[in-house]
């Protein structure tokens, strides 16, 4: 009789099988609030997910948080993809969550963090890039609406500031559709009027209302921009890509007029400081060369002005002594060199050098002669020539030819009337 009745295990394992066969559930998109949120130390998320009027049990496994591009917390508006399924342990269905994102702004913050990432990687965020903020600005140009809290806060801030400074405005839309052209374009028209700094930005407002500033037309404008710039978007928690890859980042427009300019009382103040500071330094030198002037006016040499002359003296009669030692040594040395030379055997003998260099001569001479053709000659030896080249072969000789023949005592014209070999 009991066979009828199941199991509380076999009627939860029953549905999660019906659960895990329905197609419908197996990919499911849904989007609500995000509450009682737990982080668990193995790095899974469990939380609910809630509208007006039903909750969902839902778990977010470690892999698949570790590639959220936000910090889920209660209150979250979110847009979820996952399946749903039964916990047997509870028997409560719930969602397994495979990607989560921030409902409604959560496509801006995903192209966001796309275009923070594929810009840090050209290196448009470097710091080797950032252009110095001038300390005191002459001329200084604002990109803002013309209306509004952002330029009333940024001239009522440098005029109490440093009134002497000169601002000029580009006005500008902040938001809309047309917003980024008109920012870049406004951009470009500042780089023609000499400005030391440019201010760039606007008030608060939603992710939507400040996105102008996350385009990448108006990143490249700011990282091409000759003049040092200065963002100044939404309120201190906002962040924008134009922050970024500004040479500096302002956490307000009020923030960024501080920044641009110094404070004239402070300036004052330094300029007093160093007045007083310069008069110290003056009247120290002043008293320093008096206390010198005064130890060489006292100086026994200056009241005594004889002895420098007799230490000079003296000093220079040295100096004679010293110079007439050296002439008198450079003589003695010069004269005995003179005594050695004169007294040099070959030269109180010139007859041997002579005979010396005879005897070489005559060797010389007796070598050339072994070697002079004409000694050849006078052996009895001849050199027979044809056009003015000697005859070494017969075979340069032909018939009825002229030949001039050399012997020692002259030369003798033939013709060639037979050759034999």
């Amino acid at each position: 009789m009991n066979d009828k009745y199941l199991s509380v295990t076999a009627i939860t394992r029953y549905l999660k099988s019906k659960f895990e066969s329905d197609v419908n559930l197996r990919l499911v998109f849904l989007k609500g609030e995000i509450s009682n949120i737990k982080y668990h130390t193995t790095g899974h998320i469990y939380f609910s997910i809630k509208d007006e009027t039903s909750k969902i049990n839902a778990i977010m496994f470690s892999s698949n948080a570790k590639k959220l591009l936000f910090k889920p917390v209660d209150g979250s508006k979110v847009l979820v993809t996952g399946r749903i399924t039964i916990y047997e342990a509870t028997g409560g269905y719930q969602i397994y969550v495979d990607e989560m994102i921030e409902d409604g702004v959560g496509n801006l913050y995903i192209a966001f963090e796309k275009l923070k990432q594929d810009l840090s990687k050209e290196g448009l965020f470097d710091q080797k890039y950032k252009k110095s903020i001038p300390k005191i600005p002459e001329r200084i140009g604002v990109i803002t609406a013309p209306t509004g809290a952002a330029i009333k806060d940024i001239l009522s801030t440098i005029k109490r500031r440093f009134p002497i400074c000169e601002v000029i405005l580009f006005p500008s839309l902040v938001q809309g559709d047309g917003a980024k052209n008109d920012i870049v374009k406004n951009i470009k028209l500042a780089q023609n009027y000499d400005l030391d700094v440019l201010i760039v930005g606007r008030g608060g407002g939603s992710i939507e209302d400040l996105w102008p500033f996350n385009e990448e037309s108006v990143a490249r404008a700011i990282f091409d921009c000759k003049i040092p710039v200065i963002s100044a978007v939404g309120h201190e928690i906002d962040f924008t890509i134009a922050d970024y890859v500004a040479d500096m980042r302002a956490p307000t427009p009020t923030g960024a007029a501080e920044l641009a300019v110094p404070n004239i009382t402070d300036l004052i103040n330094n300029i007093n400081n160093l007045k007083i500071r310069l008069n110290e330094s003056i009247n120290k030198k002043i008293n320093y060369q008096k206390l010198y002037l005064d130890g060489i006016k006292s100086s026994y040499a200056i009241k005594n002005p004889l002895i420098m002359y007799e230490n000079k003296k003296q000093k220079l009669d040295i100096l004679l002594d010293n110079l007439n030692k050296s002439l008198v040594k450079k003589y003695e040395n010069s004269k005995h060199k003179l005594e050695l030379f004169k007294n040099n055997y070959i030269l109180n003998n010139p007859k041997i050098l002579y005979e010396k260099h005879q005897n070489k001569l005559s060797n010389l001479i007796e070598k050339l002669e072994l070697i002079n053709p004409l000694g050849v000659l006078k052996r009895g030896y001849s050199l027979t020539m044809q056009n003015n080249k000697i005859i070494s072969s017969i075979d340069s000789v032909k018939l009825n030819s002229s030949l001039l023949i050399k012997v020692s005592d002259g030369e003798i014209e033939a013709n060639v009337i037979n050759i034999k070999k």
